[in-house]
C-alpha cells in the first residue's frame, strides 16, 4: 500500500511538473449566460442541499478535491486561508475521482479524512465528476465558455482552483500547484 501511495505522489508530482499551466483570467467586456448562483448541490455530509445565493458579495474558490493524491497536503494551505478570510472569501470543496482514482473513498470516508488529517471546516460536497461526459454541471459551467463568458480550462489535475467574485462572475483560473501564497493568486484575490 505504501508502493502504490508513493507511486501516486509520484505521478502527481510529475503530472504537476509537465503541466506548467499559468493563471487565467477573465477578460474585458465579458458577459456569462448563466451564473454561479444558480447552482445549488448536496454538502458532503447529511442532506442538506446547499443554495449557492448564500455566497453574494463574498469571493469563491472552488477547489477539485482527492484523498490520496501530491497536492492533498493542500487541505491544510487552504483550510487556513478560509480560516482566516472567510468573512470575505468562501473556499468550496469538490471530491473528484477523475484523476488516477485518487479519491476512491465514500463521502462519509472524505468527510472522516478531511476532518480527521486537516481538519477542514470550509464547505465540501458530495463526489462529483468534474470533466469527462459525466461532467457535473456546475464544472460545465466552470470551463464552458458559452455558459461562463470567457473560460474553458477544465481542471487539469487535482486541486486546480476557479475564483468567483462577488457577483457570481468567474474571474480566473489556477492550475494545482497554486497555493493561497502565490502571488498571482494574492493579487487576484485582492487581499
Amino acid at each position: 500500500m505504501k508502493t502504490y501511495f508513493t507511486a501516486l505522489m509520484l505521478i502527481s508530482f510529475f503530472s504537476s511538473c509537465f503541466n506548467q499551466n499559468t493563471s487565467l483570467q477573465m477578460p474585458e467586456n465579458t458577459a456569462p449566460t448563466a451564473s454561479f448562483y444558480d447552482f445549488k448541490m448536496p454538502a458532503l455530509e447529511g442532506n442538506e442541499i446547499v443554495d449557492f445565493q448564500q455566497f453574494k458579495g463574498k469571493k469563491v474558490v472552488l477547489l477539485n478535491v482527492a484523498s490520496k493524491c501530491g497536492y492533498t497536503p493542500q487541505y491544510a494551505d487552504w483550510e487556513a486561508f478560509y480560516k482566516n478570510n472567510k468573512d470575505k472569501v468562501v473556499v468550496l470543496g469538490f471530491p473528484a475521482n477523475n484523476f488516477m482514482r485518487q479519491e476512491p473513498g465514500s463521502d462519509e470516508e472524505i468527510a472522516a479524512f478531511c476532518e480527521r488529517n486537516y481538519g477542514v471546516t470550509f464547505p465540501m460536497f458530495k463526489k462529483i465528476e468534474v470533466k469527462g461526459k459525466d461532467q457535473h454541471p456546475l464544472y460545465k459551467w466552470l470551463s464552458d465558455k458559452s455558459l461562463n463568458g470567457w473560460n474553458d480550462k477544465e481542471p487539469s489535475w487535482n486541486f486546480c482552483k476557479y475564483l468567483v467574485d462577488e457577483e457570481g462572475k468567474l474571474t480566473h483560473f489556477f492550475p494545482s500547484g497554486v497555493k493561497p501564497d502565490d502571488a498571482a493568486f494574492k493579487q487576484a484575490i485582492g487581499l
